[in-house]
């Protein structure tokens, strides 16, 4: 029913972002499996121009919060006024009141700060001064961080990352594709403005793909297929940090959006070996012993799947 408008946007992101089609997909494949992503990347790989342009194609409402060191918890989620006219107290909405909001350089927060994502993420509501407010329905956080800078920034506990979906890597263009970026640059004096992009979604067709996503199947076989991934990160010698149950949950939400956004009502093996890298990347952490024998998180995820796959067959 979507197909064609998913294609759709995804060509009108390629119009404007080039050389970040795979992450352009997982995104709007975790957008439509109703959790927050973490994009990461080196400065200039275009992390807060996807988001703000997925916020503009799907008709959401977009805000942005940039984190820094003096970021207090009452910048990020509002607080309470006292209103004269009233004599009484008023709240004041912080601004990660909205639809999909860009937590810009999360990492430069100190913990406190952070730690005040954790209801919001989790329980998508709010609670200050004893009252609860209530997030909308497709409020969605999409947080960026840069993986090289380390002086001024704060490690986001495996707690706080395991609120996150999944972990999108945004790396450099091919030479092909900055040979395109460059000549977008020379030709056009004036690029697209986003404020020119008109929507082509809306918030009730991503409530409505979300209850599509909800009826795709899942054979018994491939959630099978899910769980010995996740067992074998419990039983690999090279990972201090395995796997929990929720990045299998995680992973089948992810792989049943996917199938969706690709026009099937049924997951296959492909579509778990599409997503679990992202599901996996940021949930998993490797010994210290295996880091110096020069072994990384994308071998072993790569590694453990083929182990999988050879089991499934």
């Amino acid at each position: 029913m979507y197909t064609e408008k998913i294609s759709q946007l995804k060509n009108a992101v390629g119009q404007i972002i080039v050389g970040q089609n795979a992450a352009t997909n997982m995104l709007l494949t975790a957008i439509i499996a109703d959790g927050h992503v973490l994009l990461e990347g080196v400065p200039g790989v275009a992390k807060t121009l996807l988001a703000r342009l997925m916020a503009r194609l799907l008709g959401a409402q977009y805000g942005r919060i940039q984190f820094t060191p003096d970021l207090m918890p009452s910048d990020v989620l509002g607080t309470e006024v006292y209103d004269p006219n009233t004599a009484s107290f008023r709240f004041h909405q912080g601004p990660v009141f909205g639809e999909i909001i860009l937590a810009d350089e999360i990492n430069r927060a100190p913990a406190k700060t952070q730690a005040a994502l954790f209801e919001v993420m989790e329980e998508r509501q709010v609670t200050v001064a004893g009252k609860t407010y209530k997030m909308s329905p497709v409020f969605t956080i999409l947080a960026t961080q840069n993986p090289i800078e380390q002086e001024g920034t704060y490690r986001l506990p495996e707690a706080q990352l395991d609120r996150f979906l999944c972990k999108i890597v945004m790396g450099y263009p091919s030479v092909d594709e900055e040979v395109v970026i460059l000549s977008r640059h020379q030709l056009n004096t004036r690029l697209q403005a986003l404020d020119d992009v008109a929507a082509l979604l809306s918030p009730s067709d991503i409530l409505e793909m979300r209850a599509a996503m909800d009826r795709v199947l899942v054979d018994t076989a491939i959630m099978r297929y899910i769980a010995n991934i996740t067992a074998i990160t419990r039983n690999s010698p090279t990972i201090v940090m395995p796997a929990s149950p929720r990045a299998a949950v995680c992973m089948m939400r992810m792989a049943k959006a996917f199938a969706l956004i690709s026009g099937r009502d049924y997951v296959s093996p492909d579509d778990v070996r599409m997503v679990a890298p992202a599901v996996l990347v940021h949930r998993i952490q490797l010994s210290t012993e295996a880091e110096m024998e020069g072994i990384n998180i994308a071998s072993e995820i790569s590694r453990l799947l083929n182990t999988a796959s050879a089991e499934l067959k």
